[in-house]
């Protein structure tokens, strides 16, 4: 039996050990806002907070999560600066790698605050965008850092 929290709600499981989080949150809990991509974690479309740390939930065996505390996008308020943000400077389009940014992003902000371009490239860099959004997801966490006035422009 696996035990864990997961927006704050305490679960346990009974799957095999080695069971990939991933699966576990859309399949087992059907939390489907966390996306599966490469499966190798190169991606970051998997990633979630584990312990308020961003991982990649595709490589996370679910034995490595047991008394941990964990957060998916879903877990994340509307009214969160980051998702205000993603809103405001449209960084949407296809929308698939979305979840995984917001949840790096909030990760990046809570670590620091008010990052830099190279913060947020550095903290960013494993999280993949097909429609190469790249400039509008920066605008989006500089706005959030400043509190919604304005991101800079890349």
């Amino acid at each position: 039996m696996i035990t864990f929290h997961v927006n704050g709600t305490r679960h346990a499981v009974e799957l095999s050990p080695d069971t990939p989080l991933l699966w576990l949150l859309r399949d087992h809990l059907k939390l489907t806002g966390t996306k599966f991509g490469c499966g190798e974690g190169l991606c970051g479309a998997c990633t979630v907070h584990i312990d308020g740390r961003a991982q990649r939930s595709c490589i996370t065996p679910i034995k490595d999560v047991q008394g941990k505390r964990i957060t998916t996008i879903e877990g994340i308020s509307t009214s969160h600066p980051v998702k205000k943000a993603w809103l405001a400077e449209e960084v949407s389009q296809c929308g698939y790698c979305q979840p995984g940014q917001v949840m790096s992003a909030v990760a990046l902000l809570k670590q620091t605050p008010h990052p830099t371009d190279s913060d947020i490239d550095s903290a960013m860099s494993g999280n993949l965008c097909r429609c190469g959004t790249y400039g509008r997801i920066r605008r989006a966490i500089h706005t959030a850092a400043t509190g919604g006035k304005g991101g800079k422009r890349s």
